[in-house]
This record gives C-alpha cells, sequence and structure tokens, in this order.
C-alpha cells in the first residue's frame, strides 16, 4: 500500500474514533423553555442510545446558540422559526428554513415539535372580543416588555396591522410583573408569549391574531448534519419528539418549573413518560 493510501486510511479510521468517542452535547438558550426542552431532548437522548449525554444549557442569548452549534461546542438545541429567519438568517417569511441552514450553515432543521410561541396579546377571559381586528375598536392600557417595545415584529407590527388605540403609552416593564399588573388592574392587555405557564392557570384568554401581524415562533431542533450523518440513530431519536408538544403542554411544563419550582430534569423525566417516550 502506497503512502497516501496508507495516510487516507489513518485520516479515515480517526474520523470514525472522533465520532465514536464524541460526547452529545445539547444546548439551550437562557429562559425556562428552553432548559426545560433541552433536557428533555438530553434525557429522551440518553433513553434511546444508552449513553451520557452532557448539557451546556443556559447558553445565552439566540446568536450564542448557534454560534456554538458553529463552533462544535454543542451538536443539537431548540430554535424558534420566527427568531431563526429575523436574527440568524435575515430572511422573509417564506424562506425555506430547512434548505436555508443546510445551505449556510451545513444544519439540519428539524421536523416542529408541536409548539408555536409566538407574541400573544392577552386580556381578562370576561372580556367579550376574540379576535386582535374587534379589540381594536376601543382603547386599550397596554403592558408590554421590553422587548415587544423594540421589535419590528412586536408593538410596530401591531400598531402597523391594528392601529390598536391606546389609552396613552404603553407600560413597559418585566415580563414577570405583566401578569401581575393585569390581575391587579393597571393593564387591560398584555403582550405576553403563548407558551407562558401562568397562562394556563389564570383567568385569561389570547385574542386571535386573525391578521397575521406576528410571525409564527414554531419551536424545532437544529443539529449538526455532520453528526447525523455518522450517527442515524441520533436524527432517529431526535424525529421521535417532532409533534409530541403541543402550546398547553408547553404552558403546563413552564408552570411546573417557574411557579412550582419544581426541578427541570424531574419535569422532563415526567413529560417522556406521559409521552411514552421513556
Amino acid at each position: 500500500m502506497d503512502r497516501t493510501k496508507i495516510i487516507g486510511c489513518l485520516i479515515f479510521l480517526l474520523a470514525s474514533c472522533e465520532q465514536k468517542t464524541h460526547m452529545i452535547r445539547v444546548g439551550s438558550k437562557n429562559f425556562t423553555e428552553q432548559v426545560v426542552l433541552g433536557e428533555i431532548v438530553a434525557q429522551h437522548l440518553e433513553n434511546r442510545l444508552h449513553e451520557k449525554i452532557a448539557r451546556s444549557l443556559n447558553l445565552g442569548g439566540t446568536l450564542l446558540a448557534q454560534q456554538a452549534l458553529l463552533n462544535r461546542e454543542i451538536d443539537v438545541y431548540p430554535e424558534y422559526s420566527g427568531t431563526a429567519l429575523a436574527m440568524v438568517l435575515k430572511a422573509p417569511r417564506d424562506t425555506n428554513l430547512k434548505a436555508e441552514y443546510a445551505r449556510r450553515f451545513h444544519l439540519a432543521w428539524l421536523e416542529p415539535l408541536g409548539i408555536d410561541n409566538g407574541f400573544a396579546m392577552v386580556v381578562r377571559r370576561s372580556v367579550e372580543f376574540k379576535t386582535l381586528s374587534d379589540a381594536a375598536r376601543v382603547p386599550w392600557a397596554l403592558g408590554v416588555g421590553y422587548e415587544f417595545e423594540r421589535r419590528a415584529d412586536g408593538l410596530a407590527a401591531l400598531k402597523s396591522v391594528y392601529g390598536l388605540q391606546l389609552k396613552g403609552s404603553p407600560k413597559t416593564m418585566d415580563l414577570g410583573l405583566l401578569y401581575k399588573a393585569i390581575e391587579q388592574g393597571q393593564v387591560d392587555m398584555i403582550a405576553a408569549n403563548a407558551t407562558d405557564g401562568v397562562l394556563s392557570k389564570m383567568d385569561l384568554k389570547i385574542l386571535e391574531d386573525d391578521r397575521h401581524a406576528f410571525p409564527s415562533y414554531e419551536v424545532s431542533l437544529v443539529a449538526r448534519e455532520e453528526l447525523l450523518s455518522a450517527r442515524p440513530e441520533v436524527g432517529a431519536a431526535l424525529q421521535e419528539l417532532a409533534g409530541k408538544f403541543t402550546n398547553a403542554k408547553m404552558q403546563e411544563l413552564n408552570y411546573q418549573v417557574d411557579v412550582e419550582h419544581r426541578a427541570v430534569g424531574v419535569v422532563a423525566g415526567g413529560f417522556l413518560r406521559a409521552a411514552g417516550l421513556n
């Protein structure tokens, strides 16, 4: 065998060895829903692959998580379609995420989990209106988070699409205070997120975004193509989670962690058992 072939064989063997010894690492961003989803992914992979899965949960924001994936510091993490389009790809809503992630980054955008955590305009359940078009007929005392106030697909989109009338300027506050503000009557509408845990417990409802002012924020797992190609069983395990969630279920999981202060590992394990994935 000539020297070139020997070197080629050694490179192949080293690459194969690296793939077999590489500990898969699951990442997440730095808020409850992401950490819960990351832990669910990690436990599910451990159950299916019968090997230890490393965790890098609570990494930070979108761009930090994306860069960690590109740097091979993590192998998979949950991402939102609207966030991927606006912050990562900087592309219009009709962009094919799966194709663009593969073309630009060699990353696999997997099938949606079943969660759509978009912006949600929330009012008391006693309010007669069902849609934002209906609600636009009267003025509102609006409470918003700092991000919603700044983003083009947040307050600006709400005003542009619906011409929502306001009673003075929106009251801007930390997200955790919005529900207390509407409960205490300081505001009568808040800009929340569709999977907030307390939505499942308080006497509130989400007004339908009937003119589609806000983009979809479907959650999918993003993984390194290189890993999925080398180890097809990893991709098969990840795909098992597709469609296993609903917004109501995610609200419940978030509530267990944020309000009931249950351990993330316990909540994740309970979800997998209930879904028949343990």
